[in-house]
């Protein structure tokens, strides 16, 4: 490796299997020395006189290692304070597709909601337990929240007179107790690229202590999309723009801004539907029923693309979908997508992009996979790796790895 770091030594705080020959499988506690930092989200590290990259996320440094115990793994302060304000819940009460699709759920299954008991984990300012109250005839909605935002949502349970059935509890699902097991559990976990900030976590623990045996899971089941796609803008804007500023050659910035901005994926990203090269592939899907903690850890999925359109290769575009499944046998399901065909929502699409735009055509081939790792200590916090490669007749195939 050119232009290495200074070395220095780090322990690994869970096991990583290497997928490729530049990837060093490491267990936990392995003790290794880095070698070089060539991005924030991979280091090249020496193991037993052995190289290869490693995810950043994954080490600790020196006797800090040893320690294991972080102050808030969960970001709590940072995280539940961030929804003790109204900023947050007004972006989340102004999506009208993401809380329309909730209130629907409700009104199509008000009788079958009826003398039922309902949790609503996570319930913000109590929209949804609100809706219940007064769409349907649930016998009790335990309220949850874990922020500071609980005792504005009492207040507007009282002012709405749905205090004789709504409950407000504020606490940690981990925490909270309820007076009775409940038939429903409610919950809008969704983050960006779905598992972002891993509240689901909290819903799962909730599921195995509160959930009725034969209780229902809204949303039932959800599923992560991926499709190759253009991003002439976005690229013009943070790349493109150093070729020619006010007339001077600034493309020695490039570098820099390559690392600054494609580096990571940028959330709230906008996609014309027109810019999709391929028809988007579902890549991960769960089962809110079977789905357990320690499927958290590591999710893959596979994709293979046939490209219908020609023309420049930006990146990934990423979004999901959730279904609500009918209490009522034979009952239509409720569908919430984030996609560019549906209605905008606040969690818009995540956008993956290349380090360098590749000229693609129709009938190439765009196959790899797709891993979602969750961070060892920041537990709200993931990386998402891209292996793929593209097989086309005009070109030779071309294998990278996207992050």
């Amino acid at each position: 490796m050119e232009d290495e770091e200074p070395p220095e030594e780090y322990v690994a705080l869970c096991s990583f299997t290497g997928n490729g020959s530049d990837q060093l499988s490491v267990s936990r506690g392995d003790r290794l020395i880095v070698r070089a930092k060539p991005s924030s989200d991979w280091w090249w590290v020496e193991l037993r006189g052995v190289n290869g990259y490693v995810p950043a996320s994954h080490l600790l440094q020196g006797d800090a290692a040893e320690q294991q115990e972080v102050e808030d793994p969960w970001q709590d302060e940072e995280y539940f304070g961030s929804y003790g304000t109204l900023r947050l819940h007004l972006e989340m009460l102004s999506d009208k597709s993401r809380t329309e699709a909730f209130r629907k759920v409700i009104v199509r299954n008000s009788a079958s909601l009826q003398e039922k008991v309902v949790m609503d984990l996570g319930c913000g300012t109590g929209i949804v337990s609100l809706f219940c109250a007064k769409l349907a005839q649930p016998a009790a909605v335990y309220a949850v929240e874990a922020s500071s935002m609980a005792a504005c949502t009492r207040e507007l349970v009282k002012q709405n007179a749905c205090e004789e059935v709504v409950t407000v509890l504020q606490g940690r699902a981990e925490e909270v107790q309820l007076p009775e097991q409940v038939d429903i559990l409610v919950s809008e976990w969704m983050g960006n690229c779905l598992l972002f900030e891993y509240m689901v976590e909290s819903v799962l623990l909730a599921r195995d202590r509160w959930l009725r045996d034969g209780g229902t899971m809204w949303p039932s089941s959800a599923t992560l999309t991926l499709v190759p796609c253009r991003a002439h803008g976005y690229y013009a804007e943070k790349m493109a723009f150093w070729e020619n500023t006010y007339g001077l050659d600034f493309t020695p910035l490039q570098p820099l801004a390559l690392q600054e901005f494609f580096a990571k994926p940028k959330f709230s990203h906008v996609m014309d539907p027109d810019d999709c090269l391929a028809s988007p592939e579902d890549v991960i899907r769960l089962d809110m029923y079977t789905l357990q903690v320690a499927d958290l850890e590591e999710m893959q999925g596979q994709f293979q693309f046939c490209l219908e359109k020609s023309g420049l290769f930006h990146g990934f575009s990423a979004w999901f979908s959730v279904c609500f499944k009918s209490l009522e046998e034979g009952g239509a399901s409720v569908e919430l997508n984030t996609g560019p065909n549906a209605e905008p929502t606040h969690w818009k699409q995540t956008l993956f992009m290349l380090d360098e735009p590749i000229f693609a055509h129709v009938g190439d081939s765009i196959r790899g996979s797709i891993i979602l790792r969750r961070n060892p200590v920041w537990r709200r916090h993931m990386t998402v790796t891209l292996h793929w490669d593209i097989s086309s007749h005009v070109q030779e195939a071309l294998s990278c790895k996207a992050n």
